[in-house]
């Protein structure tokens, strides 16, 4: 299967938003949550790297992702020299970071590119009456506070959704919280364990937070996760 790259926006520094097509398909059938994955040809060598779709499923063929680029790194660099009309292999949307049925209120934790997948779990699952869901997002500046514009007009249509973010190194005009979104979680939980909560970033993030919920009584059904490094 390949794709081909309709556009790229950044989005921050270092970060852009990619839209894709999915090329011999009416439509990409995939759950909120999932990833796909992308092969390219690097200095003679096939690279695949699995990225977080990060768009509600639609009635047709196009994807979004949201990419970090990292120039150290085997494959990012060349996802980011792409061009519009330039086209990639790329795999089935797979994995089993979706929500839980029947959905429950629920916290979400992200840091940086993580959101991708909250993105689109919460543009296709949001609705008058759903629980309620709560996205706590970790940034260090916030310039890289990811899609901040969409998640606070979703926060004003859907009462039932809080938008959080946080930052590890505000700037002297920010007025919202700070520190890391360990230092939040107490807050966010307010001392129930009848929620469920997913987690996406980093592993040292991911890790950390899943030893403090079960510290606070949680059960790992109740967690679940993907990390990367």
């Amino acid at each position: 299967m390949q794709a081909r790259l309709i556009e790229t926006v950044e989005i921050a520094p270092g970060v852009r938003h990619f839209v894709f097509a999915a090329l011999e398909l009416p439509r990409l059938s995939f759950t909120p949550g999932q990833f796909v994955s992308l092969s390219g040809a690097v200095d003679g060598k096939t690279i695949t790297r699995a990225y977080s779709i990060a768009s509600p499923p639609s009635a047709g063929n196009r994807f979004e992702l949201c990419l970090n680029r990292v120039d150290s790194g085997a494959f990012s660099p060349h996802l980011f020299d792409l061009a519009p009309g330039d086209v990639v292999e790329m795999g089935a949307p797979l994995g089993t970071f979706t929500l839980r049925e029947p959905l429950r209120d629920s916290l979400l934790v992200a840091t940086g590119t993580g959101v991708a997948p909250f993105r689109s779990m919460l543009k296709a699952g949001l609705r008058a009456g759903s629980p309620a869901m709560t996205l706590l997002l970790g940034a260090r500046h916030e310039s890289h506070l990811l899609y901040r514009e969409e998640f606070e007009a979703l926060s004003r249509q859907y009462p039932r959704f809080r938008f959080w973010p946080t930052l590890s190194q505000p700037g002297p005009e920010w007025r919202g919280r700070t520190a890391r979104v360990q230092a939040h979680l107490a807050e966010a939980i307010d001392g129930r364990t009848d929620i469920d909560v997913y987690l996406c970033g980093l592993q040292a993030m991911v890790d950390e937070v899943r030893q403090i919920l079960k510290g606070m009584g949680f059960d790992r059904k109740q967690i679940r996760y993907e990390k990367y490094d």
